[in-house]
Formats: structure tokens, C-alpha cells, sequence
């Protein structure tokens, strides 16, 4: 005979009250459905967040520079970028021809002395180097700053006081003169190595650009030709480095 426990009564809240629900011992009927209590209010209190009309404030006053209609009109009285970093193509251009021909050379051209030609003539001494598989880029820009402070002291000193050399200008010359050597160099590539044609012809470029950094140094630094010799000599010993480093 099987023994009967009993059961205590399950109470689940509700919003009205209700008897407890009793299971009854042999009764197969399903419990009533869970019902929750409703919310009530809690202790915190109810903060707003609406945010205040702004409608009565001065709309803001904009004194700036009204904006242009296009975007053409506005940049129209802007400078090309090249001339806003100190670079003047034109300029480069008249100095490497008046460098292509040395009979008439034009000092006047090279009174404003510029960093952008040489720098250009020296990375294409380098690139030209280097497709004859030798790296020589730091080499070159070593050679030509030690060269500039070289030929601005003997200059200087040769000169006195009547010389007005500035290393910047005396730089620039150099680079300027470089061309012939760019040239060699470019040459080099399609001349046998070893053999007394490509010294003749490093001679000849070595010349060239002896006689062209030589007048231009005395004519714009308003030195007489009585140190011609002196200042070509110095001139010839640096672009003399330069061939060196193009035969071997």
C-alpha cells in the first residue's frame, strides 16, 4: 500500500489575489500559469532628459573669407608647387645649355645659385654608375661637398679680399659643371674598359668641365684672369676624381 505525503501549498504572486493553488493527491490537471507581478514605482526618482529649445539663442556671425563658388577659383591665385619649393625648370634648363656650350657661356645665368640642377646631375652620375655596377652615390655627394669647401677656400685665399665667393654659389657651380662628367659616365657604358680610348675621352670631359667651372668662377666672383692657372688647376684635380671613378 503506497504512502501519501503531503504537500505544501505553492502561492505565486499576482496582481489580484487569488487562492492558493493545493495539488490535490491523484489529480492529473496542469497548475495554473505563471503570472508576474506588475512593476510598481521604486525609491529612485524620475530625472528628465529633454533637452532645452534653443530657438531663442543669435545664430553665430562668421567673418571669415566667404567660400569661393568652384574650387577653381579658389586656387587660381595660388603658385605651381614646384615654384613654392624654390625649383624653376626654366632656370635649370638655360644653365645645363649654356653648359652644353662652353664657347658661349653666359655667367649671368649661374649669379642665382640653385641646389635642384646639381642634385639632379649628381643622382644621374650615380644611376649611371650603378648600371655599370658600381654604387657610388655616397661617394659622389661626399667628393662634391669636399670639393666645394676645396675649391672656396683656395679661391678665397687666392683672391683676398677682392673675392665675394659664397659656398652656396661656389656648390652650385660645381654641380653645374658636372654635366660633362654625366655625360662621360652615360658613355661609359658603351666603351671598352682598360684601353687608352676611354682615357682620351675622359680627358676631353675633364677639360670641358675644367674650362667651364674655371670661367664661371672668375667671371662671378669678379676676379682677374692673372689666377687663371691656379683656379683651373683646382678645378682640373676635382673632375680628374670624378673620370677616375667612371675608368676604374
Amino acid at each position: 500500500m503506497a504512502k501519501e505525503f503531503t504537500v505544501r501549498p505553492v502561492i505565486f504572486p499576482s496582481s489580484t489575489p487569488s487562492t492558493p493553488y493545493t495539488r490535490r493527491p491523484g489529480s492529473s490537471s496542469p497548475p495554473p500559469p505563471f503570472q508576474t507581478a506588475p512593476r510598481t514605482s521604486g525609491p529612485l526618482p524620475f530625472i528628465p532628459f529633454d533637452i532645452p529649445s534653443t530657438s531663442s539663442a543669435p545664430p553665430p556671425l562668421y567673418s571669415g573669407v566667404p567660400i569661393a563658388s568652384s574650387s577653381s577659383g579658389y586656387f587660381e591665385d595660388e603658385p605651381p608647387l614646384l615654384e613654392e619649393l624654390g625649383i624653376n625648370t626654366r632656370q635649370i634648363w638655360r644653365k645645363t645649355v649654356s653648359i652644353l656650350n662652353p664657347i658661349r657661356l653666359d655667367p649671368v645665368l649661374h649669379e642665382d645659385g640653385d641646389l635642384s640642377g646639381p642634385f639632379m646631375f649628381l643622382m644621374s652620375f650615380g644611376l649611371f654608375q650603378l648600371l655599370a655596377g658600381k654604387f657610388y652615390f655616397g661617394i659622389v655627394l661626399g667628393w662634391v661637398i669636399i670639393a666645394s669647401l676645396f675649391l672656396y677656400s683656395t679661391f678665397n685665399m687666392i683672391a683676398g679680399r677682392n673675392g665675394c665667393l659664397d659656398l652656396y654659389r661656389c656648390f652650385s657651380i660645381i654641380g653645374y659643371c658636372m654635366l660633362p662628367m654625366v655625360i662621360f659616365s652615360a658613355g661609359s657604358l658603351f666603351l671598352p674598359h682598360g684601353g687608352t680610348l676611354i682615357f682620351a675621352i675622359g680627358m676631353v670631359f675633364v677639360f670641358w668641365s675644367t674650362w667651364v667651372c674655371t670661367s664661371l668662377l672668375l667671371r662671378l666672383a669678379s676676379c682677374g684672369d692673372e689666377h687663371r692657372g691656379l683656379v683651373g688647376y683646382a678645378c682640373w684635380l676635382v673632375y680628374l676624381l670624378f673620370s677616375l671613378l667612371v675608368i676604374f
